[in-house]
């Protein structure tokens, strides 16, 4: 199994550690500008409604696989501003989380969903585990702070332990974030620290832990 899989991935931090093991990884997401290559992970531009695993990832076999879906219809935040969304926007959002949950129960890996607090959790199943950045910032001292995010997990999925000084006081950068083109990116940006812990509970063939 060598292949890591990350979907709805812009940034490729949570790829990152697979790749310096030694894994291959791929990261799936519309923003991304045809497909290339950096630091060891490639990044494919591609709609989660039609994209398939090029035959080389199912002929290799999957190791991990992550996706964080779209919350912009989903996340309980914006709750106030559901009704003038409509039923098509709700539509599209749930369908996106459903191509998430579909490719990580078929490649048969450890996965994770990433959203935070959601409706999923009234349309499908509340989540396996939720955590804050600040709690794995003793990997990464930069993400010494707040925002709830939830995980839904299968097929062995092992959640790491809080890895954190004795002392800690997370800020809310997140939730002060200013209105840019890039808000959203910067709100959803997966946490270093956590992405570490991830694979080392989760690297079964022990490779660079």
């Amino acid at each position: 199994m060598t292949w890591m899989i990350s979907l709805f991935d812009k940034t490729g931090t949570m790829a990152q550690p697979w790749v310096d093991a030694g894994y291959d990884a791929v990261c799936v997401d519309l923003q991304h500008n045809g497909t290339i290559t950096r630091d060891g992970i490639v990044y494919e531009q591609g709609d989660m409604l039609e994209w398939i695993p090029g035959r080389q990832i199912i002929e290799d076999g999957v190791a991990f696989v992550a996706a964080f879906p779209p919350c912009d219809h989903l996340a309980v935040s914006g709750a106030r501003w559901f009704k003038g969304k409509g039923l098509g926007a709700l539509a599209s959002s749930v369908k996106l989380f459903e191509r998430a949950t579909f490719w990580a129960e078929w490649f048969g890996a450890p996965y994770l969903i990433e959203n935070p607090v959601s409706t999923i959790s009234s349309y499908w199943r509340k989540p396996d585990h939720i955590f804050h950045p600040w709690q794995y910032c003793g990997l990464c001292p930069d993400d010494e702070y707040t925002k709830k995010t939830c995980l839904w997990t299968g097929n062995g999925f092992v959640m790491p332990e809080p890895i954190h000084p004795d002392k800690v006081n997370p800020d809310d950068r997140i939730h002060k974030a200013p209105p840019s083109p890039e808000r959203a990116n910067i709100r959803s940006a997966t946490p270093k620290g956590f992405a570490q812990a991830v694979f080392n509970a989760n690297n079964t063939d022990r490779r660079a832990a």
